[in-house]
């Protein structure tokens, strides 16, 4: 006969509170914790912060009879076939059901940010470039399928998205985060969590909060942000994926705010995501946050007391293994030092999270629940290891090719040489031209985990651009040349024992720029390739503790783009980054210039087919591109102090704004029309907008809209983002597109607590194709009447959007 907590006829809550109170403390904290099976043993640099000095011998025996709360990246650890990896995780996870009294299996999470982390798996595009598609419903769709393959292995929980917000472009988790606007970032962010919990797979919001807004753009630096900001910036994107997007897993951030560490906060993790947004998922650490209460904050003296101070803020689960929750915590709730009450309390939201999934079902198998082919014929955990597991089928391939396509962006052309000629000479030149690493961000297992196993095959296909403009213009003479080497911290190519000696390295770059520039000057066109090489810590220019100290391209490809512009051959520039860099030295000097944010697996097919024209990009910048490097941090939603002006003599304005990018086609944008020019301050209006493709080839316009406010209580941004549509239409072709505006859009943090108002007054509603004045195509004032109303969370905060 099934136990209380087995009876699937009961609620998860009344389930998991019958186990939790047959359970002993050692039981109950054992959910609290993960295991990182095989990291300990992992030699070579870090993946996770301080991962070698903080990591301790897993004592696997040791922790069954208590059981275990979640495993640690069973496939984005070492290598391991997909077949195999899914195999030994089911295995593994009847080992530890079978090893405690209960019966409990592991909750098993793994990173999902660029697709399944895993070796073979399909890499999508970047999340820099999920903003550029200004397309919610493909990264949903993208999404989907990630949470499918997570699923097929075995793995419940995916850490993704990444939420913040983009603050200084110097950060190197910028490549990670959406764009700089928190609009696009939660719209963009909330359809990646719709996806993933589509399918069951519980996403996972990181890193809450403010992670992003470090100073001078430092990982895991202190934050000094205004509460207003707060409010305004970092916590929508947050609030709308836990209230719209159904998010079941909060990520802690490794900063603090204001001194208090966010692991540590309560207000933060209890009194504002549960208490006000009413969340009722799991909060999981940031790997080793919690020990960074006492090693690196130092706001804790011992493990206990870390654990402590994380598990009273709302901290349920420490990640990646136990350090602090096992027996530091256990003797601290033993002394009366922890309440116990407070471990019940993350316990139960485990227990129910696991009792959610189906984990504490009686017939609960350790095989996949909804396998994908061709494994769904395996019916045990051997046969499932014979079978195979493709986590790279065509579908998938085909989803993040269209949304590298999606997201390319077209910066500037001068409309006499793209697209390319189908039998030009083209020079194809620059160290990423040829180098599958250009397409994949820091968070690939490519770039993440291979690169520790150069004997290591990528295992999945990664067509450079050099290959895909060879196949996409077979009449064309392509030639190629690196002209300088692969950007690294140090001017190498940043991977693991790539470096040569200063006087070998010296010769090759000289040699290496002349040949560049005798290969474009032979040329008809030139398309330089360049831009980061991701890593992790220092071992890259982009990624995760990749800082920079400006935003000049890295290394010495700034120099190689001057030798080939000084040949006159036209010079293309395709930039394959992890952020923006400032391009204004060349803004005159070159014949078009493509953006590409680290596209994945597909992107160089995707930026060949930009260039051929077969594809015509509609991607629009999710962060500005400056003119110079200095000025930053810089992004668009300025009050007027934070503009361009005679008091200072830096200009910030950017040489390319939010939300820009051009196509091969034009469009025509009609008068709007708005059914009120009046609105209480609780209601609401349509706007209306037709559209009309007059060029020559089907094209996707992306209508922006923004509000501005002429006047308000406290300093507002000029003009800030309320909704945008993708409008794809074919030569000639119409479309009418609605935007429903909710006067919730014009709220704004009043006071210092957050609080938001909705004032009175006039507005501006600005349909543009940019953040930019110039990129204002048309104005809709309305004015707002009634009384002041004070909102909270539960205010719109979409702006519904229709085309037809």
């Amino acid at each position: 006969m099934p136990q209380p907590w087995q009876d699937t006829s009961l609620s998860a809550e009344d389930r998991a509170a019958a186990l939790l109170s047959s359970m002993t403390l050692e039981e109950k904290l054992a959910q609290l914790a993960g295991v990182w099976p095989g990291s300990e043993a992992e030699e070579g640099e870090d993946v996770a912060p301080l991962q070698h000095e903080v990591s301790e011998a897993v004592d696997l025996d040791g922790l069954l009879p208590h059981g275990v709360g979640q495993l640690t990246r069973p496939f984005g650890t070492t290598p391991v076939e997909p077949a195999e990896g899914a195999a030994a995780l089911a295995r593994l996870q009847t080992r530890i059901a079978a090893g405690n009294r209960f019966g409990i299996p592991a909750l098993a999470h793994e990173e999902c940010l660029t697709g399944f982390f895993a070796w073979r798996a399909t890499v999508f595009p970047t999340p820099l470039a999920w903003g550029a598609s200004f397309d919610p419903a493909l990264v949903g769709r993208a999404a989907e399928l990630i949470g499918g393959s997570l699923r097929s292995a075995g793995i419940h929980q995916g850490l993704a998205p990444v939420l913040d917000v983009v603050r200084d472009a110097r950060w190197g988790r910028t490549e990670e985060s959406i764009g700089e606007d928190p609009y696009l970032v939660a719209t963009i962010g909330t359809a990646y969590v719709r996806g993933l919990e589509s399918v069951g797979i519980v996403a996972t919001l990181k890193h809450f909060a403010g992670y992003s807004a470090s100073r001078g753009g430092r990982n895991h630096a202190p934050v000094s942000i205004g509460p207003r900001e707060l409010a305004d910036v970092i916590l929508p994107p947050f609030e709308l994926a836990v209230r719209d997007g159904g998010a079941r897993s909060v990520m802690h951030s490794y900063n603090d705010i204001d001194g208090v560490p966010s692991a540590a906060n309560p207000w933060l993790l209890t009194e504002l995501l549960r208490d006000t947004w009413g969340f009722t998922g799991t909060v999981v650490a940031d790997y080793f946050g919690v020990s960074f209460l006492e090693l690196a904050h130092r706001v804790a003296a011992t493990r206990g007391d870390a654990a402590g101070l994380a598990l009273a803020a709302g901290v349920d689960v420490e990640l990646p293994a136990v350090r602090c929750f096992g027996t530091p915590l256990r003797n601290a709730v033993r002394a009366g030092e922890v309440d116990e009450a407070l471990v019940d309390r993350a316990a139960l939201r485990v227990l129910r999270q696991k009792c959610e999934l189906g984990l504490l079902d009686a017939d609960w198998s350790p095989m996949p629940s909804a396998p994908a082919e061709p494994a769904e014929a395996a019916e045990s955990v051997e046969s499932a290891g014979r079978v195979g597991l493709d986590l790279d089928p065509p579908g998938m391939r085909a989803v993040a090719r269209e949304l590298a396509e999606e997201s390319v962006v077209l910066l500037a052309d001068d409309g006499d040489v793209l697209p390319l000629a189908p039998d030009a000479r083209i020079a194809v030149v620059g160290p990423l031209a040829d180098d599958p690493a250009a397409m994949l961000g820091c968070y690939t297992f490519p770039r993440h985990v291979g690169v520790e196993h150069p004997e290591l095959p990528l295992g999945i296909e990664v067509p450079t651009l050099l290959a895909a403009l060879r196949g996409e213009l077979p009449g064309a003479r392509v030639t190629h040349a690196e002209g300088c080497a692969a950007p690294g911290p140090d001017g190498s190519t940043g991977d693991p024992g790539a470096a040569t000696s200063a006087g070998a390295a010296a010769l090759t770059a000289e040699s290496r720029l002349a040949q560049a520039a005798r290969t474009a000057a032979d040329a008809d066109v030139c398309v330089a390739v360049l831009g980061d090489r991701s890593g992790l810590f220092g071992r890259g220019t982009s990624g995760e503790g990749c800082d920079a100290a400006d935003l000049e391209l890295p290394g010495d490809q700034g120099a190689l783009l001057d030798t080939l512009v000084a040949t006159g051959t036209p010079v293309v520039l395709v930039l394959f980054t992890g952020r923006p860099y400032a391009l204004g030295r060349w803004s005159r000097l070159l014949a078009a210039t493509v953006q590409a944010f680290f596209p994945g697996e597909e992107g160089g097919p995707a930026v060949a087919g930009v260039l051929s024209g077969r594809v015509n990009p509609s991607g629009r910048l999710p962060v500005s591109v400056p003119y110079a490097s200095g000025g930053q941090p810089w992004t668009y939603a300025q009050p007027p102090l934070g503009l361009r002006g005679d008091s200072s003599s830096i200009d910030p304005t950017p040489l390319f704004p939010f939300g820009h990018g051009l196509s091969y086609t034009s469009f025509a944008w009609e008068r709007p029309e708005a059914d009120a020019a009046e609105v209480p301050t609780d209601g609401e209006t349509s706007v209306r907008l037709t559209v009309r493709n007059t060029g020559d080839r089907a094209g996707t316009e992306v209508v922006q809209l923004y509000l501005h406010d002429p006047v308000a209580r406290i300093a507002r941004p000029v003009s800030r983002l309320i909704g945008y549509a993708r409008v794809p239409l074919r030569p000639g072709e119409s479309a009418e597109v609605h935007f429903t505006f909710h006067a919730d859009l014009a709220s704004y943090p009043l006071r210092a607590d957050g609080t938001r108002v909705v004032e009175p007054g006039t507005l501006e509603l600005r349909l543009a194709s940019s953040s930019a004045d110039s990129g204002v195509r048309h104005t809709v004032p309305l004015t707002l009447t009634g009384p002041e109303r004070t909102v909270d969370h539960r205010r719109r905060m979409v702006c519904e959007t229709r085309v037809k």
